[in-house]
């Protein structure tokens, strides 16, 4: 985070073990694991389908979200509080050739 700003998310890439890489405003790159979040059941229990983790996934609100409904409605998704994205490990872009 920069200037004590609100994160923003402006991407969000599926990675493996129910790992997100979210790609913040500030430049950063941030590895966010949500497979303690996907153990928890409930309202994560969806995300237990490598097929809805990987398609539904995308931002709303400005955060990492999976899309519930298939019309990017910000009220009908599941979605991670940005300042704990913002907080995850910092890493280099996996989308980059090495």
């Amino acid at each position: 985070m920069q200037n004590n700003s609100f994160p923003v998310v402006v991407q969000a890439v599926p990675g493996a073990d129910f790992t997100v890489y979210a790609y913040m405003l500030d430049g950063t790159v941030r590895k966010v694991s949500v497979k303690h979040l996907v153990e928890l059941g409930g309202v994560w229990e969806k995300l237990k389908d490598p097929d809805f983790f990987r398609n539904a996934l995308t931002v709303l609100n400005d955060t990492v979200a999976w899309d519930l409904s298939g019309c990017f409605d910000p009220s009908d998704c599941i979605d991670i509080d940005p300042f704990t994205v913002a907080e995850c490990e910092a890493v280099a872009d996996p989308l980059q050739v090495a």
